[in-house]
């Protein structure tokens, strides 16, 4: 039995670590893991910042879906520390099942600030760091027998990130805080009781972003599919204290302690990928955008401009279609003693809006039509200039925030480029275009086809969370690395 775990540790050990020495700060700090671990200074490095120029809403974006997350007390759990985190292992049944392949659960660990500075996430959201991360590592048992073998491959691993924020007592957290005392030093090890898992994450779990990316620490394998929630969980004051307080980097035989302060990398370079999210919010991404480059979208308006329209006809219409679905800002009934405004008032707002509108390289159409949509509705103003803008000047806008990627195309675009074309053709088209608006139901929240190409998600993912499937167990091998 010694001989197999020696021979184990030799096989697993040189996958994760060169046996160098690193730490967040100093001589061995992450500004130098390039030169022991080459993968941190490669592309697609984690963690980022979500910027809102970054981001890509996709409604097809599907809530996280979990299995056997609800552990029973019976069950033992290791809570350790390996003197960069605290690090509690999850059993491998496990399993984070809304992505194509299966991935199942391995560990999860915390990034924090300090007790003076409560910033600490490894995320940033537009350059705001909370004051703790949690991770929830999960690998690829559809395709890799353990985690050691998947951790290097390029669709090995799949994490969730949490946001933690200092407020409210969080009683899901002090099932392993209460413990981290018998944790103080490097390599000491705990068994605790095991407990809902799932108590840790948001209450919802359908507000997200998600790209691709590494693992934050070395080797820094660029080989993690992120999802990091828009919600943070709350912690108390005291329960950070805890966390960040009592763990230090060092072995129980040094005299002095050295504090597990400030364990997070700093934002990595995006390398021009794209973040996708599934919800919307006040940075303008209000529609149902698609991830098409710049170039595929003046291709798309060429083919409209100049393309054999009964070719378009026969086989092209489904991609430039919108997706039918209800405008979260569709106007709602005015009570009878509010008075409607005059129109005049309106006309008055409407230049100043459209002419930064027009000035802005990065226009959002949809947002703009949010807010004169609502205009209109709470001024009871559908006058003829109204319709007179939609006909006219809202399909140049429109076409201007698509060709920017900020916008997908509106129906009423299509129509206005199609009639820009002389000929009967475009009579014809347009009669395609209805009946497969027609034949086109609208969608609900969080249904469509694929996820996207980053992801390969599909409609399969959408399985109800259960407790009653029992997956293989898989047995977590041995590992320096966190994420």
């Amino acid at each position: 039995m010694l001989l197999t775990l020696i021979s184990l540790f030799i096989i697993i050990y040189p996958r994760f670590s060169n046996g160098k020495k690193w730490t967040y700060d100093g001589p061995d700090g992450e500004h130098h893991w390039s030169s022991n671990y080459p993968y941190c200074g490669g592309a697609f490095q984690s963690p980022i910042n979500f910027q809102p120029k970054l981001l890509r809403y996709d409604p097809d974006l599907l809530p996280i879906q979990l299995q056997n997350y609800n552990l029973s007390s019976s069950e033992q759990l290791t809570l350790s520390n390996n003197g960069h985190s605290v690090q509690l292992s999850l059993p491998s049944r496990m399993q984070l099942v809304s992505l194509p392949d299966q991935y199942s659960a391995a560990q999860l660990h915390f990034h924090w600030g300090s007790a003076n500075v409560l910033a600490g996430s490894e995320h940033a959201v537009n350059g705001k760091q909370f004051p703790a991360e949690l991770h929830l590592v999960h690998f690829n048992s559809a395709r890799y027998p353990n985690i050691s073998m998947a951790v290097d491959k390029s669709d090995g691993l799949a994490v969730l990130g949490v946001f933690i924020e200092v407020g409210e007592f969080n009683p899901a957290f002090d099932q392993f805080l209460k413990f981290v005392q018998g944790i103080k030093y490097k390599d000491q090890k705990v068994q605790i009781p095991a407990f809902n898992i799932q108590k840790l994450l948001p209450a919802y779990l359908d507000e997200y972003y998600r790209y691709d990316g590494s693992l934050t620490t070395p080797p820094c394998y660029p080989s993690v599919l992120w999802t990091v929630f828009k919600d943070p969980v709350t912690i108390s004051l005291s329960q950070y204290l805890t966390l960040v307080n009592i763990p230090s980097t060092s072995n129980a035989q040094e005299s002095v302690p050295v504090p597990m302060f400030g364990n997070h990398r700093k934002p990595m370079p995006m390398d021009n990928r794209v973040v996708l999210v599934s919800f919307q919010d006040s940075w303008g991404l209000h529609g149902s955008l698609s991830v098409a480059s710049p170039m595929q979208r003046r291709l798309a308006i060429q083919q409209l401009l100049r393309g054999d329209l009964a070719d378009l006809a026969d086989e092209g219409l489904h991609h430039l279609l919108p997706k039918l679905r209800n405008k979260p800002w569709a106007p709602k009934k005015l009570n009878s003693n509010q008075r409607p405004k005059p129109s005049s008032q309106v006309a008055k707002k409407l230049p100043s809006t459209l002419k930064s509108a027009i000035n802005d390289d990065v226009l959002c159409f949809v947002s703009l039509e949010k807010n004169v949509s609502l205009e209109v509705s709470r001024r009871h103003a559908e006058s003829q200039i109204i319709h007179a803008l939609k006909k006219a000047v809202f399909p140049k806008l429109n076409l201007h925030s698509y060709l920017n990627c900020r916008s997908d195309l509106d129906l009423q675009t299509i129509r206005y480029l199609i009639y820009s074309r002389p000929g009967d053709e475009a009579e014809e088209l347009d009669q395609a275009l209805t009946r497969a608006i027609q034949r086109q139901k609208p969608l609900k929240q969080h249904q469509g086809s694929a996820l996207s190409k980053l992801t390969r998600q599909t409609k399969a993912a959408g399985i109800k969370n259960s407790q009653d499937v029992v997956f293989a167990n898989h047995r977590l091998q041995a590992a320096e690395w966190e994420d």
